[in-house]
């Protein structure tokens, strides 16, 4: 089979890529191992080894017995790696410790990382990679020992000939393996007899990540490179007007001070990173802040509210629910807001690269190594052939690495210097001019029948579409971002009647972004916030509510039922305390999710337990899964209480931790249980599935708490007051 590259592919086609066998021969910079084994040094090329079997652009195995393992997604903290090699590893019969990993480079094929998809994407193909492996592996021996390919099993890195025990290594017959045809459909393993799928693994990273030897963007060192820091306008679209170069250029160790092409960034270079950062608080640059020196927080919300009325794109229909609702005897509304979010990973923006006239080398850690490519290309004007992406371990990315301006200003500025430049932003630079998961705001109104269920729902989104901007092929032909459909068309729910509409809304004076998702995170907030409101207008207890809207869908169903049963939903709650739920199918995973939550005072809260039941299909790695959801939750947690961008004279306010709350070890909850469902459905998403019900089912316990509703986000924001009164 040829191999899947999609040279412009969109977001959403890249992270639905799937594809069969690549053959390529793709020979990659190696990333850190997950084993002590020697390596090359960072940056030289690995070489195709004369008589390496590489069956599909997967698998790389020499005559030594080296196995390596060419990963197309990029590992920032969520696993992928561990379940990407148990993929393959089940199939080969080989053992986690004996894989090396190596990033394949742009081009390869679907490279993206996001939108909680990379297991469901390698899912078939890498366990078929592992299967044609092992398939033709099993035939040179067999051959070899004029034997039955049925009767010989691999492990270990080893082929076995069962009926006489005779043993050879995969290293011995990669030569006669490397000659055979690889078979199209490889009989993959009954899932009865996996031995690493399903098994709770120690991720193959963490060794080297604690002993230091993992290298991150931030770690990279290439011979003779030099660190600049930078400042960018702190206004979006102003530009540079004066600065002190001479203050600067007389630091120690600051060697020159460098202007993008685009003369709204300063870089400043010297031999290591506190030097730099002096000679740029000695350049003291002045800004021209430019037309949107008059943006605030309030311009952005008035523009969003505006969008409740007036034309809208309709973006999915059922039935004709404006009419039911006009003839409703009883109908409920509410509005929903959500603030601008900056992603704030541990790991700050950084890149390297080294510009020269017979090619480009860039080490970063990125999401998509296909737009760090182009770029360089765009700018050098070198082909696309003679630019090399390193692609780094990532400190978190949450969305942030999807974006690749930070490529580009760093290749401006090194275009500039004859030595390899790193550039390293400042914690102030990176949450000042980051890009923004986007403000929107939502409003809901349902028809009810006489018991308090939905008979027709209108839905109006009004914000950003995030694609617009990222690939602007990608919106539908009338304007819509479906990535706003997760969690509010895709929902556990069905209704009778049912309208969504979009009204788009640029906010100005900001870029907007993925921030570890955007239609389920901020989408299920809303959903489950209203469906809260019913039930408690209904009289129904919430639980019962959902169960009844869920008579139709099984998986949700059981997700929910063993939630309240595992919290003790029906049981006595300790004086003081209150419970709220959260049922949702994002990513292609069902979770259901319970909060037990303590309010000593109005803008205190106390997370005693959290319940969720997750049912994400077949489940790879158990612990990594568990992992997944608890990190996910204490992100989300974290941004609904606290978090919130605002700007005045066009400026970003928050600027370090200090003024951008992370939640604290004493704030998480005091329990996270998370259980997983047996399953035989292929695997969904996790990444964002924890994330994505924090916000609901928080509101929610704190609205059962308070006796009152919180619409808007933050949930300890002033603005949960008069705004949280039920309408009807």
């Amino acid at each position: 089979m040829t191999s899947h590259t999609v040279p412009n592919a969109s977001r959403r086609q890249l992270l639905g890529a799937g594809g069969a066998l690549l053959l390529a021969t793709l020979w990659p910079v190696p990333r850190g191992r997950a084993q002590s084994s020697p390596r090359p040094e960072q940056g030289m090329l690995v070489e195709n080894a004369p008589g390496a079997f590489a069956p599909n652009a997967y698998i790389r195995i020499t005559a030594d017995n080296r196995i390596t393992l060419i990963l197309p997604n990029v590992e920032m903290g969520q696993g992928i790696y561990t379940s990407s090699v148990m993929l393959i590893a089940e199939e080969l019969g080989i053992d986690l410790p004996q894989v090396d990993i190596e990033a394949a480079p742009p081009g390869a094929g679907a490279e993206i990382t996001g939108g909680s998809t990379s297991v469901m994407t390698e899912w078939l193909p890498l366990r078929q990679a592992g299967a044609a492996a092992r398939s033709m592996l099993v035939q040179a021996a067999a051959t070899r020992w004029h034997a039955a390919p049925e009767d010989c099993i691999t492990r270990s890195t080893t082929i076995i000939h069962v009926p006489t025990k005779r043993t050879l290594p995969f290293g011995a017959v990669v030569a006669d393996a490397a000659a055979l045809p690889v078979p199209q459909k490889p009989a993959l393993k009954d899932p009865a007899s996996y031995t690493l799928l399903g098994r709770s693994q120690h991720r193959i990273d963490s060794a080297i990540k604690v002993e230091g030897r993992a290298i991150f963007g931030m770690d990279v060192q290439i011979p003779g490179q030099k660190i600049g820091t930078v400042a960018a306008c702190p206004v979006e679209g102003g530009t540079l007007s004066g600065m002190n170069k001479q203050a600067a250029l007389a630091v120690r160790g600051v060697l020159a001070v460098l202007v993008n092409e685009p003369g709204n960034t300063v870089c400043v270079v010297a031999e290591h990173y506190w030097a730099a950062r002096k000679g740029l608080r000695a350049l003291k640059p002045q800004w021209h802040y430019g037309p949107n020196a008059h943006v605030t927080t309030q311009t952005i919300y008035d523009q969003l509210h505006d969008g409740l009325t007036g034309p809208a794109i309709v973006a999915n229909t059922k039935g004709d629910a404006p009419a039911i609702l006009a003839h409703a005897p009883t109908t409920h509304t509410a509005i929903y807001q959500q603030p601008l979010l900056a992603h704030a990973p541990m790991e700050p923006i950084n890149c390297t690269a080294h510009v020269r006239t017979d090619g480009c080398d860039v080490w970063t850690g990125t999401q998509i190594a296909d737009r760090a490519r182009d770029t360089a290309a765009e700018l050098t004007g070198l082909p696309k052939e003679k630019i090399t992406v390193h692609c780094q371990y990532i400190g978190g990315g949450f969305g942030r690495r999807l974006e690749h301006e930070y490529v580009t200003q760093c290749i401006q500025f090194a275009r500039q210097v004859p030595y390899p430049l790193k550039i390293i932003w400042s914690r102030e630079e990176d949450l000042t001019r980051d890009r923004y998961r986007p403000a929107y705001v939502d409003q809901m109104t349902a028809a009810l029948d006489d018991k308090g269920f939905i008979t027709a729902l209108t839905h109006r989104i009004v914000g950003p579409a995030v694609v617009a901007r990222w690939d602007p092929p990608e919106l539908t032909k009338d304007g819509y971002d479906e990535d706003l459909s997760v969690a509010t068309v895709i929902t556990p729910y069905t209704y009778p009647a049912y309208r969504l509409e979009f009204a788009r809304r640029e906010a100005p004076g900001i870029v907007t972004a993925w921030w570890r998702g955007v239609g389920g995170t901020r989408g299920l907030f809303v959903v489950e916030g209203f469906i809260d409101e019913l039930a408690h207008r209904a009289g129904m207890d919430p639980v019962a509510y959902r169960r009844a809207m869920l008579a139709e869908n099984p998986r949700a169903l059981a997700v929910l039922d063993r939630a309240a049963h595992a919290a003790g939903w029906d049981t006595p709650i300790p004086q003081g305390r209150a419970r709220g739920v959260a049922v949702q199918f994002a990513f292609g995973s069902y979770m259901a999710t319970i909060a037990e939550v303590e309010m000593p005072s109005p803008d205190t809260v106390i997370i005693h337990r959290v319940t969720a039941v997750v049912d994400c299909g077949r489940v790879l790695n158990p612990d990594q899964v568990v992992s997944q959801i608890e990190g996910g939750l204490i992100f989300g947690f974290s941004a609904a209480l606290y978090n919130e961008i605002t700007l005045e004279g066009g400026r970003v306010q928050q600027n370090n931790f200090n003024t951008w709350r992370v939640m604290r070890m004493n704030e998480a909850p005091r329990q996270i249980n998370v259980l997983l469902m047996p399953s035989t459905e292929d695997p969904g998403g996790i990444g964002e599935v924890g994330t994505a019900a924090a916000a609901p089912v928080l509101a929610n316990a704190m609205s059962a708490a308070q006796g009152r509703r919180y619409r808007t986000l933050p949930l300890l924001s002033p603005r949960n007051g008069a705004d949280g009164k039920e309408q009807g």
